[in-house]
């Protein structure tokens, strides 16, 4: 017995959407677990592999549990005002009457279009973007974060801090209801993941000093594999935001390529004018510039727009990777990968390039009243959009720093948070029982460190 679709579900919109999550979903795993494991030293490859895909899994139970209902659902009511547009109700979205019925978000209604897939799409969606957040700010405790106290920061960090996020600029909360806008993530997903990962660095500690010195890749091959997963997954990143497969979503995932392409073209090139040579880390690190800073705005700008904004993720973040350790404060923290660059300088360039560039005529999809919904940036005549993209960005600034610190002195009332040291000198095998396969010597402390590791189980 053929059972029909229901008359809202357009095939295309569905199929799209779920695609799109798949894509995203590829930038974590393999993604981003080849990406660390080829670019950190080989001593932490598992470890650096397993933190990703851990993520990937905790995130999806706690995201059904409760975690999109806080972002995506009712809010909860806190009181007047501000409070009232911070999160919504935490409730599972688990039963059939949840994951068949037409997608939604409840303030969001009237002023889009109906979805025109099941709620099960928005969920899955959604839940990918959920996990990818932790596992970028993994990137800057690498090498030395306890992962036991791993474990619990994921879910109470993707709960505390992701979700109020979402809430707040696409649940239709508080900075949404202000008029601030983010495209697929720069401020919720890569400014988040950027501060909190600065901040659990100085919270947990910097690595071993002999890591630091002697840092190389072990796999830079690898790394580069995880890198293009990473590129061509953006795809559905920026391309499944519009929630139609409709002509917006071509233009975003035109200028997501665009922009990255110039992003790496201007690291590479700056790497040549001033140090001689072009090095393929480098070249990735432009890479993700460009995929980061392009994501606030992707379905906002013209290509002209993205052709600025590709250039200046590729000089901003360069010139912030080089001049900041230099202070003397930034640099006493350990940002393993430099993800407060990569991620937090990137994703701030992006969102208030947005409210510069942001083309009204570029519609993001038809409207219910009037032709379509848009937004206009600072340079076609609206300047309220970059004052209120510059209030968002130090909200989520402020927030999301002060809430990863809070959640990891807590953790660390109970657990430590940093792998004890001779574990840290001797590393995957110490913490997993495994390695990614012979280590070379110098990757080996003596025998007097792995008995001592032994010794402490």
């Amino acid at each position: 017995m053929l059972i029909p679709d229901p008359k809202y579900l357009n095939p295309g919109d569905n199929a799209w959407q779920l695609t799109a999550a798949t894509f995203v979903g590829l930038q974590s795993i393999p993604g981003l677990a080849i990406l660390y494991g080829g670019i950190v030293k080989k001593k932490w490859a598992v470890n650096s592999a397993m933190m990703a895909f851990y993520a990937f899994a905790i995130v999806l139970v706690s995201w059904v549990l409760f975690g999109f209902s806080m972002g995506f659902g009712h809010p909860l009511n806190l009181g007047h005002g501000i409070l009232s547009g911070i999160v919504g109700v935490p409730h599972p979205v688990l039963s059939s009457l949840t994951v068949q019925k037409q997608a939604s978000i409840p303030l969001l209604k009237g002023l889009m279009p109906a979805f025109r897939f099941p709620q099960s799409s928005l969920i899955y969606f959604q839940f990918v973007f959920a996990a990818i957040t932790p596992i970028i700010l993994a990137g800057a405790v690498l090498g030395r974060m306890n992962f036991k106290a791993w474990m619990i920061f994921v879910p109470v960090w993707s709960t505390l801090v992701y979700s109020v996020n979402a809430f707040m600029l696409w649940g239709g909360g508080w900075l949404a209801q202000l008029g601030a806008v983010d495209y697929s993530g720069g401020y919720v997903i890569h400014v988040a993941a950027g501060i909190s990962g600065f901040v659990a660095a100085a919270v947990v500690g910097p690595r071993l000093s002999k890591d630091r010195s002697d840092a190389n890749p072990n796999n830079l091959i690898m790394a580069l594999a995880g890198a293009g997963i990473l590129w061509l997954g953006w795809n559905g990143f920026n391309g499944g935001d519009p929630y139609f497969a409709n002509a917006d979503a071509a233009v975003a995932v035109l200028n997501t390529n665009l922009a990255t392409a110039l992003a790496l073209i201007s690291w590479a090139s700056l790497d040549l004018w001033f140090g001689k040579k072009v090095s393929l880390g480098g070249a990735i690190n432009g890479m993700i510039c460009g995929l980061v800073a392009i994501t606030p705005a992707a379905g906002y700008v013209n290509g002209y727009g993205a052709l600025m904004i590709g250039v200046l993720a590729g000089v901003v973040p360069w010139m912030s990777m080089r001049w900041l350790p230099r202070v003397r404060w930034f640099s006493r923290v350990d940002d393993t990968l430099g993800v407060f660059h990569t991620h937090y300088v990137a994703g701030a360039l992006g969102g208030l390039a947005t409210g510069l560039l942001a083309d009204p005529h570029m519609l993001e999809y038809l409207g219910i009243k009037g032709p379509g919904v848009s937004v206009t940036g600072l340079l076609y005549g609206n300047p309220h959009q970059f004052y209120v993209q510059l209030f968002a960005l130090g909200v989520i600034t402020a927030y999301d720093g002060l809430m990863t610190w809070g959640i990891l002195k807590v953790i660390g009332s109970f657990i430590a948070l940093r792998e004890t040291e001779p574990r840290l000198m001797v590393g995957d095998m110490a913490v997993h029982g495994e390695s990614v396969g012979l280590r070379d010597l110098d990757d080996i402390e003596d025998d007097d460190d792995e008995a001592e590791v032994s010794r402490l189980g």
